[in-house]
């Protein structure tokens, strides 16, 4: 059950009346774009949460072998109300890997377990937008231009723009070292012990603070500098790899 007497059957109901307004007023080329994001999202939220379950399994929490998150298939990992808010806000989530921090090895701390784990979901959003920046340089460089000029060309371009844009998007967002985002598990041990437990024992506070800024756009307005820079970089880099 979710808050304020709402079930999950009912919460997805009203999600997808919501969808279907949204959709009737974005117009045809809006929902053209929409579609053609579908997979980018598919890909961002798969990898980030694999990427999450693979690196608490190699430290020793079977947990998401157990739970099936071992895998690359996109049912395993999407959350719809998270799928839908990152089509339509630009900013959402996967399905939450479950970690039990008592089955890690003991050759490190559990805090070091903890942000390994929390950096490996945004790291695999990273390692994937190099991948497809790299497959849409191969393509400029040795297809036949007709082909990207096509009709089918220009989408699938478009899909794997996408897919560089969403995953570079979704790897920043989870950086913000506010909770419940990844990044407040990354930096959490390389504070001072006086500075991290004032920030544990805010946590709350936080978690508010994150949602004003989540709601409001200013975290969207936040990071926008940085995806269009890393974008860029890593464009440029595929560009040079490929004699662009």
């Amino acid at each position: 059950m979710f808050g304020f007497g709402i079930d999950k059957k009912t919460l997805y109901i009203i999600i997808g009346i919501l969808v279907v307004i949204s959709l009737l007023s974005y117009g045809t080329d809006g929902i053209i774009s929409i579609l053609l994001s579908i997979p980018a999202v598919l890909i961002a939220i798969t990898v980030h949460e694999f990427g999450h379950a693979f690196t608490a399994y190699k430290l020793g929490d079977d947990t998401p072998l157990r739970q099936g998150r071992l895998s690359l298939n996109p049912l395993d990992h999407v959350d719809p109300l998270g799928l839908a808010m990152l089509l339509f806000a630009h900013i959402g989530w996967g399905k939450p890997v479950q970690i039990d921090p008592r089955n890690y090895n003991r050759n490190i701390s559990v805090e070091k377990a903890d942000a390994i784990v929390s950096f490996a979901g945004p790291l695999m959003n990273f390692i994937t937008a190099i991948i497809f920046t790299l497959i849409y340089c191969c393509i400029i460089k040795f297809a036949n231009a007709s082909f990207y000029l096509s009709s089918f060309g220009v989408v699938i371009m478009s899909i794997i723009a996408s897919t560089i844009t969403m995953n570079i998007g979704l790897g920043v967002f989870n950086l913000i070292p506010l909770p419940p985002l990844d990044g407040s598990k990354i930096f959490l041990p390389i504070l001072p012990y006086n500075a991290k437990q004032w920030f544990i024992e805010r946590e709350q506070m936080f978690y508010i603070i994150f949602l004003i800024i989540w709601i409001t756009g200013i975290a969207g307005r936040l990071i926008s500098p940085i995806i269009g820079s890393m974008t860029d970089a890593i464009l440029k880099l595929g560009m040079s790899i490929f004699g662009l």
